[in-house]
């Protein structure tokens, strides 16, 4: 049996790895040589193995799962809570996978209930909870609330000795007014924009790594070679951003938090040709918990952007999924290319250099990347968040190849009458959580609302790039 370290770091390195930096090398100048071509696999609806529904389409002999849905029971007594995002799998011992997911809620209405331990902010209702799978049964076990008193829990990643960081997709706090809730005044008890460190059994004292920074935060990954921390920021004007920690595996002891300038380049938003290459460099961003820019009329959530920004650093649209394997970081413009529907980038630390590894040509074909991550058969998976209309295209999970091909995987097809306690097309809501299991076999994913979470298997050497 494996450690939890030993774990993550040989299965999200090595296994997940799979080559992808060999892989990816020839990809930038397939896809720039116009090499790309979709696969022509066949998705059909597949009827779900815990409640019998066609919630999704998936290739021929793919099978999967349901468990969690909102409101479902958990193991502490507490209720599944909302709005599924973020998650990956932390730790495995004898094929039981531990995974933690967040939940992106906004509201003031009060904290989750977590018997162990006490919320950050005893209103807000956002919060992160634990779940349990066996790879060898196939069989979905438990789950519990890990953490509560948090907000708008996005996206996060998964750390190299098996915790999970959080992170807050705001910069509201005590007295602030919710843009997003009619200019409501929040009552939250608590600053928030921060990450959190997750233990996946409860946190009895939630606390801010204030030095990770305070701003819109989307995805947190980390490169195992040095420990250095990168974080997407989700706002049209976004930076790429790392953390520098004082002490190796210690973020807690706080460190430096630095923003991305592509050499050469202001704003990097619209259009970029596949396979481009960009020099990096970075610099420090002097108060990381400067939540707004000081001297406006009204707050504008880019304290700290706009710090990076007047010392050179580059815009992109949307930073939000991002990911660590083979020594490279791996992360997506949500918005981002001439068509606004999106960019896949890799950057890599020890050679400081960005590369373009695919702008969608339009949202037919790749609508608005959001959460991805490493794909052990090869190449990327990736989930979307598209603003198209939910009848003729419902959100997707694609599967991007190391030879450019990218293949529509898995289709949102829940529609429900009832079922559950919903009433309703969801086919529009987006995938979010991806993250394979360390044996490659099972795919753990969400449908953000009404907000399940599916384990998926099946011959994944078909869809292999």
């Amino acid at each position: 049996m494996k450690s939890r370290r030993q774990f993550l770091s040989e299965t999200f390195s090595s296994v997940s790895g799979f080559a992808v930096a060999s892989a990816f090398s020839a990809f930038g100048g397939r896809i720039a040589a116009g090499e790309l071509a979709r696969s022509a696999v066949r998705l059909q609806p597949v009827a779900d193995e815990t409640t019998g529904l066609k919630l999704i389409q998936l290739p021929e002999g793919f099978r999967y799962i349901s468990f969690s849905w909102t409101n479902d029971p958990m193991s502490d007594g507490s209720k599944t809570p909302p709005v599924h995002d973020g998650m990956g799998v932390v730790s495995e011992t004898d094929g039981v996978v531990t995974l933690v997911r967040n939940h992106e809620v906004s509201d003031d209405k009060g904290a989750l209930k977590i018997p162990q331990g006490q919320p950050f902010d005893a209103v807000a209702g956002g919060g992160c909870t634990t779940l349990k799978f066996d790879t060898k049964s196939g069989q979905w076990l438990n789950s519990h609330v890990a953490i509560a008193g948090t907000s708008r829990n996005c996206a996060g990643g998964v750390t190299p000795w098996g915790t999970w960081l959080t992170a807050e997709e705001t910069v509201l706090g005590v007295g602030s007014v919710d843009p997003y809730a009619n200019n409501t005044v929040r009552a939250f008890k608590q600053d928030h924009g921060w990450v959190f460190e997750v233990d996946p059994e409860g946190v009895k004292a939630p606390m801010p790594l204030r030095d990770m920074g305070r701003f819109v935060h989307e995805a947190v990954a980390i490169d195992r070679s040095t420990g250095i921390v990168y974080e997407t920021e989700d706002r049209n004007t976004s930076g790429f951003y790392r953390f520098l920690p004082k002490t190796a595996g210690q973020l807690a002891d706080g460190g430096q938090l630095q923003m991305a300038e592509v050499v050469g380049f202001d704003d990097l938003r619209g259009h970029v040709e596949n396979g481009a290459e960009f020099s990096v460099r970075w610099h420090t961003i002097a108060d990381p918990a400067l939540a707004n820019t000081p001297g406006l009329d009204k707050p504008d959530q880019l304290g700290v952007f706009t710090q990076g920004k007047r010392q050179g650093g580059t815009t992109f649209s949307r930073l939000e999924g991002c990911w660590s394997g083979d020594g490279v970081i791996y992360f997506d413009a949500t918005s981002g290319g001439g068509a606004k529907a999106g960019q896949i980038w890799r950057y890599d630390p020890a050679a400081e250099k960005l590369t373009m590894l695919f702008e969608s040509p339009g949202k037919q074909t790749l609508n608005m990347p959001d959460n991805l991550c490493v794909n052990p058969h090869g190449g990327l998976v990736i989930c979307e968040d598209g603003d198209y209309g939910q009848e003729e295209y419902p959100q997707r999970m694609h599967v991007l190849s190391g030879d450019g091909k990218l293949t529509p995987f898995a289709v949102n097809d829940v529609q429900l009458n009832g079922e559950k306690g919903f009433q309703g097309d969801f086919r529009g809501r987006e995938w979010t959580g991806a993250s394979f299991s360390p044996d490659g076999q099972w795919l753990f994913a969400n449908i953000q609302k009404p907000g399940i979470t599916l384990a998926i298997t099946g011959p994944w050497e078909t869809l292999a790039g």
